[in-house]
């Protein structure tokens, strides 16, 4: 039995809100094609979504899920294709396709042709933060973004899928990046944090065989209009003394692979081009190196300085007094 149809086969389960589950239909029609939802897998769905949403997963009220079942020749066709791709993929990869779920979100047409014909077009983050062009989707556990991309409907509600994605070997992509696609025949897709990730970038190459939609969520939430802090997490501001940059960049060099710095190194090109910000380069580096890090790099560079400076005060004494 070959990952798909293990992964098939299984049921739902909810750890960490990774979802691992099976296929079938969903549409937002009049007459849905809609599969069989099987015991527990709503109310686990239900959870991923409302609890991946944090604090203001109190104000979430999920109405419906639907699952999509591949019945006719276009549905099988499209599952045959996935499976292909995960094949070869895990082939590629040494038998590991990393499929994982994710959420896509949009409005009720773009959810309603994606679910009958496929994607057509890639799509822009809600945030404004681009990071390649390709189509954005969010983690099981980090639903929001994906939410806040979808529209209230004239029914009041708003609608999500829930997507089993191919993501195979992923690249950190930088914030601001205009890449669209694999920066090598060695990655697949794309991701914000290889760590932490909160955005998968699927290129458009692969967008119609790397993304299979299984489940069509609809439900009501409150206007989502920005990245509430209760989403985000306190800000981490390293409280350290100025640094030049292309200074921290030898330093860090002692400490980052040489993958990570080249990355570092490209977003402080697109930087000194203008094509990416102060803030986008300082938020990207953060991700890369992380606060600790970084502020370990700092303090350590400011007490060598400081050091230098008493050696220097401390010479100047010793010559004035044998003056």
């Amino acid at each position: 039995m070959n990952y798909i149809e293990q992964q098939q086969e299984g049921s739902f389960t909810e750890d960490n809100y990774e979802i691992l589950a099976a296929h079938s239909d969903a549409s937002i029609t009049s007459k849905p094609n809609t599969g069989t939802i099987r015991a527990g897998e709503h109310d686990v769905i239900k959870n991923c979504l409302v609890m991946g949403m944090g604090k203001l997963g109190q104000h979430v009220k999920v109405v419906a899920v639907r699952k999509k079942s591949f019945s006719g020749l276009s549905g099988q066709g499209r599952l045959q294709s996935f499976r292909v791709f995960s094949e070869a993929v895990s082939r590629k990869t040494g038998g590991n396709p990393n499929v994982k779920f994710a959420w896509y979100g949009g409005s009720k047409k773009e959810i309603c042709d994606v679910i009958s014909h496929g994607f057509a077009y890639v799509n822009s983050p809600a945030n404004g933060d681009l990071y390649g062009r390709g189509v954005y989707l969010s983690p099981a556990k980090f639903p929001f973004d994906s939410v806040s991309s979808s529209d209230v409907d004239e029914s009041g509600l708003r609608h999500i899928l829930l997507c089993r994605v191919i993501l195979g070997k992923m690249e950190q992509i930088c914030a601001g990046s205009e890449q669209s696609q694999p920066s090598s025949e060695e990655f697949d897709t794309g991701v914000d944090n290889l760590d932490e990730p909160k955005k998968y970038i699927v290129w458009s190459c692969y967008m119609n065989t790397h993304i299979l939609p299984c489940f069509l969520i609809s439900f009501k939430a409150p206007s989502l209009t920005g990245s509430p802090r209760s989403m985000q997490g306190p800000a981490l501001i390293p409280k350290s003394p100025y640094m030049s940059f292309p200074k921290l960049m030898s330093n860090l060099q002692t400490y980052l692979a040489p993958s990570q710095m080249v990355l570092i190194a490209r977003c402080h090109t697109a930087f000194l081009a203008n094509k990416f910000t102060r803030n986008q380069l300082v938020r990207t580096v953060r991700q890369i190196a992380g606060d600790n890090l970084l502020k370990a790099v700092i303090k350590s560079s400011r007490n060598k300085s400081f050091e230098a400076k008493n050696i220097g005060i401390s010479g100047a004494t010793a010559t004035d007094a044998g003056s």
